[in-house]
């Protein structure tokens, strides 16, 4: 199968590449190198790289000829940023997914969608929400995925499009660009610096190791029903509140615990995701790395790898950092 990976070079879609690699797939990625976008995450002589914009037809067009399916991790994706104010969500999130399906329209070509548990929004304690729940996006992030992921029911109802969704949770692992909280908290315990804490730390995400994440992505890539969404989440190993992650993230890079400080929330904070994948599991998935071992691992990555994330925690990435940063530590009181 030769595949068009979109937003390649960025976390997940990376070790996807390197996924369909490993299968035998010829692989296509076109990425738009924002910030969080990285050449150094692919194996450049093993695929075809474009640098270009979901946003932007002709780009799509150029380099999707002869592709059997597109497989779209093209998006800004942190929550914080879409809070600061930044203006490329929708257009990225929303008009590029349009762009894509008008792409596999013309080719008869097949789309996989990636998007986020985020779009069912906060979920009460003892809850799991499913692919066929309503959508209750609560950050400007959430809402252009949501946006998104509305476009493909109606493309594949409309046009006899062949699309699926996959709905992945909090996703970590090696490589990840160090805003999120684990890569941030790993690497600013590695470095001396504070770990910055939201509210009580009591939020509980579902955390998913990158490869189990692809795994399912893969899946659905190739066995998935048109016009389906599908969650991918850990489910049976999630319930981890983020002071405990930030506890075991001190324990094994040997930081002291004084660098853990409670910082103001930021606004509409969602307190807990949690998805259930029985729809997935049923294809035949199941996630294979539970989060204590992953964690082991990415802690250890990022200690052997300073020479890929130093040089990142500075120029814009600094700047980003004080602004989202500065003045709630100027506020911190100890955990």
């Amino acid at each position: 199968m030769r595949v068009l990976v979109t937003g390649g070079a960025g976390f997940i879609g990376s070790h996807f590449v390197r996924r369909l690699l490993a299968a035998g797939d010829d692989v296509v990625v076109l990425d738009k190198l924002t910030y969080s976008g990285n050449t150094a995450n692919l194996p450049l002589d093993g695929i075809e790289f474009h640098q270009g914009d979901i946003a932007v037809a002709g780009d799509v067009e150029r380099v999707a000829r002869g592709c059997d399916a597109i497989v779209n991790f093209a998006a800004e994706t942190h929550v914080d940023r879409s809070i600061l104010g930044a203006t490329d969500f929708g257009r990225t999130e929303f008009f590029g997914t349009q762009v894509l399906l008008e792409e596999v329209r013309r080719a008869n070509a097949r789309l996989v969608q990636v998007s986020t548990d985020e779009v069912y929004g906060d979920l009460e304690a003892g809850g799991e929400a499913r692919e066929d729940d309503p959508l209750r996006p609560s950050s400007p992030y959430s809402v252009a995925k949501a946006a998104g992921d509305l476009h493909i029911p109606a493309y594949v109802r409309t046009f006899g499009v062949s699309a699926s969704i996959t709905r992945g949770s909090n996703t970590y692992g090696p490589n990840q660009y160090p805003e999120k909280l684990i890569p941030l908290f790993v690497t600013n315990a590695l470095q001396g610096e504070p770990l910055p804490l939201y509210g009580d730390g009591r939020q509980v995400r579902d955390w998913l190791f990158v490869e189990d994440h692809c795994a399912g992505i893969e899946l659905v890539l190739r066995e998935g029903a048109s016009g389906e969404a599908y969650n991918v989440g850990a489910e049976h190993d999630r319930e981890h509140p983020n002071i405990e992650v930030a506890e075991r993230i001190l324990e094994l890079t040997g930081a002291d615990r004084s660098l853990l400080r409670r910082v103001d929330d930021r606004p509409g904070h969602d307190r807990r995701y949690a998805i259930d994948t029985t729809k997935l599991r049923a294809l035949g998935w199941t996630p294979q790395k539970d989060f204590e071992e992953g964690l082991r691992e990415t802690v250890a990555w990022y200690r052997d790898n300073r020479g890929w994330w130093e040089p990142i925690k500075s120029g814009d990435y600094r700047a980003y950092y004080e602004r989202q940063y500065a003045e709630r530590l100027a506020r911190a009181t100890s955990v």
